[in-house]
């Protein structure tokens, strides 16, 4: 029965320590953008750079 009376306020405390990191992580923006730099591994920078170097309009042309 002693050894409830030491583990209720421990698991109470850690509980909230836990909630508290977790809400601390929230506020800070940790979880942002899960599946950006997942996604963003898959697609080719250089695709980007080719795609807006054909949409340039060459002086002369309408």
């Amino acid at each position: 029965m002693s050894n409830l009376l030491l583990l209720i306020p421990v698991a109470l405390f850690l509980g909230l320590l836990g909630l508290a990191a977790f809400l601390w992580s929230l506020r800070s923006g940790q979880f942002d953008d899960m599946e950006g730099a997942a996604n963003r591994i898959l697609f080719d920078d250089d695709d980007e750079a080719i795609s807006a170097k054909s949409k340039k309009i060459e002086p002369g042309d309408s």
